[in-house]
């Protein structure tokens, strides 16, 4: 499990737990429908539009934040998420105006470029990402993949273009950012994520969105996650009238 604080004004620097891929999941039939799932989802054109909506989202960013450095950015259950070191905490208005412009820059239909390097080329092109020269050290020895993920593949060195970002990322992506529904993104949330999952590194800040293929789908996705908060503030209001008599 990966410990990450709530930094929105909503969580008020409450922790909240994300379930990670060094948790075990059960055993038996549910763990192999489990992975046959997440099989399934990786290699569907929602994974890569999500996985891009990141890269997207980490150019956004930068450009507002020269200076920041980045850690990883991947697809996940129901979106995506990217983890930044900013030189100040992103507020609401932060996110409208990173949201925004991630929608222009998707309108500009860059091309997303894959090419496998060296890790001495990535090391000179991430010379001032210290997050991103750490996984290539990784990668470079072997036993990691490019989310720090131990792993038994041998992973190649691979970078990803777009506009004027490059991502050290294996992908998937999809072809351009024209296959990203610009009125189907959203940015959810922000919360502090030490890197690595180790409470004695840095803590970081990570940007939750999610996308989808059509804004309907959003919409009801939207819709769902405010139902469930709804249903879990009357619980909490239930629990604590109870327990106040």
């Amino acid at each position: 499990w990966n410990r990450v604080r709530d930094l929105s004004p909503q969580g008020a620097g409450s922790f909240l737990f994300n379930y990670s891929a060094a948790a075990l999941p059960p055993p038996g039939r549910e763990e192999e429908e489990m992975s046959g799932n997440k099989e399934e989802y990786e290699q569907s054109q929602l994974y890569r539009i999500r996985h891009s909506t990141a890269h997207v989202m980490a150019e956004a960013v930068l450009e507002k934040f020269p200076t920041g450095r980045v850690a990883i950015g991947p697809p996940i259950e129901d979106g995506f998420y990217y983890d930044f070191d900013l030189p100040r905490t992103l507020t609401p208005e932060d996110l409208a105006e990173i949201e925004e412009r991630m929608k222009q820059l998707i309108s500009q239909k860059e091309q997303f470029v894959r090419e496998e390097i060296s890790a001495e080329e990535a090391k000179k092109l991430f010379a001032n990402q210290p997050f991103k020269l750490e996984l290539i050290e990784g990668l470079e020895h072997g036993g990691l993949d490019d989310d720090g993920n131990p792993t038994d593949e041998v992973v190649p060195i691979t970078i990803y273009k777009s506009g004027r970002f490059t991502d050290l990322c294996r992908g998937p992506h999809v072809n351009s950012t024209a296959d990203i529904n610009p009125k189907a993104i959203k940015l959810l949330n922000v919360a502090g994520a030490y890197w690595r999952g180790d409470e004695k590194r840095p803590m970081l800040q990570r940007i939750y969105g999610t996308a989808w293929e059509t804004k309907e789908q959003l919409d009801e996705y939207l819709w769902k996650m405010e139902e469930a908060r709804k249903r879990d503030h009357r619980k909490l209001g239930k629990e604590l009238d109870l327990f106040s008599q």
